[in-house]
């Protein structure tokens, strides 16, 4: 039986292919931000309260009006095949089981119809902006039709970051598995493998718009009435910008350390963040959270919710929608002992009343 998640991260790397470990588990550059979150993360101190009647603990909480166990989601990551047959549908089971949303990629192997189909919990679609607008215009259409019920769109990837790993082994797409909502021919390049290079990254210097800006925002909006979540900010003034362009919530997030080598971790930028949209957005953090007490550090800090990644992941890899399941379970059950260890009974005591020292007031 696995207890935490560094065991089921221990699981699925003996269960893949190297290649499709290093693609999962890889960062950019000299991999520094897969290191600097998580020790931003240690570095913060919990301070509980005492003497408090902890006997039942909330940690529910309204996201985009559904009512979740926990202010907690699955971050959106291509090519859940790459894990476990099933793919995005068994993650799309887990979520619903834990009674949390599940972002699904722009790039998920499954189709975004087989995923609601199995989906019990809220579904978000995740999206690039790619050069074809036709192509973006109706993925929205589709996840409309299928009802999801926000968009997030990452703004942190013009292009997708030189991956060493990747690059050394030639890493593309292996057989059976595809982008199953993008037309192939969008798709084409990340199929295509060359020793030193990789063709994911090649694909994103094809494929993606990398002049799109801020005024770019209202065509989108004028497609959906569904909330569009920025996902990749990390500047106040970013944060800011987002406010003044009707966004609905912004995403303090490191892109799994995988785009900008040496930035600043999602962590440490996240407290000027929510000062800067001061409640006129949420606000959702992700980067490194591996433990319950992780969640409860970023709620403190002023995040409404979380994300998290690769441990999903890692689940998947070990028992398909099971282990998906069990390892959101790991996290949720982990932010209640923390809560109740707290003197937090309610999600809502969580916060900057001196519950974290050395980063907010005492």
């Amino acid at each position: 039986m696995l207890l935490t998640l560094r065991e089921y991260e221990d699981a699925a790397r003996e269960r893949l292919p190297a290649p499709v470990w290093d693609f999962l588990a890889g960062g950019s550059g000299t991999e520094s931000m897969l290191h600097t979150p998580r020790a931003a993360l240690d570095r913060l101190q919990l301070v509980p309260r005492c003497l408090v009647d902890v006997s039942a603990t909330d940690p529910g909480v309204t996201l985009f009006g559904d009512r979740l166990a926990a202010p907690l989601a699955v971050a959106p990551m291509a090519y859940h095949q790459l894990a476990h047959a099933e793919g995005e549908v068994a993650t799309a089971r887990a979520a619903g089981e834990c009674q949390l949303p599940l972002v699904v990629s722009v790039f998920a192997s499954r189709t975004l119809e087989d995923v609601a189909a199995a989906a019990t919990g809220p579904l978000w679609l995740q999206l690039y902006w790619l050069r074809r607008r036709e192509v973006l215009e109706d993925l929205v259409r589709r996840a409309e039709a299928a009802g999801y019920r926000a968009l997030v769109l990452t703004v942190d990837a013009p292009r997708v970051a030189r991956r060493p790993r990747d690059a050394r082994n030639g890493f593309a797409l292996p057989d059976g598995i595809r982008a199953a909502n993008v037309d192939p021919s969008v798709m084409a390049a990340s199929h295509r493998g060359n020793s030193g290079d990789s063709a994911i990254a090649r694909h994103s210097r094809e494929q993606f718009d990398a002049t799109i800006s801020w005024r770019d925002l209202e065509w989108l909006r004028e497609r959906t009435s569904l909330p569009l979540v920025l996902k990749g900010v990390l500047a106040a003034a970013d944060a800011e910008l987002a406010v003044k362009h009707g966004v609905d919530a912004v995403v303090v997030s490191n892109h799994g350390g995988r785009q900008l080598d040496f930035a600043r971790p999602a962590v440490e930028a996240l407290p000027e963040i929510t000062d800067a949209v001061s409640k006129r957005c949420r606000v959702l953090v992700d980067g490194s959270i591996r433990h319950g007490a992780d969640i409860v550090k970023c709620l403190c800090l002023g995040a409404d919710a979380v994300l998290v990644g690769r441990p999903v992941l890692w689940g998947l890899a070990h028992s398909g929608s099971a282990g998906a399941a069990a390892v959101l379970r790991i996290l949720t059950e982990e932010l209640e002992e923390t809560m109740a260890l707290m003197g937090a009974p309610d999600i809502r005591d969580l916060n900057s009343s001196g519950m974290v020292s050395g980063v907010v007031n005492t």
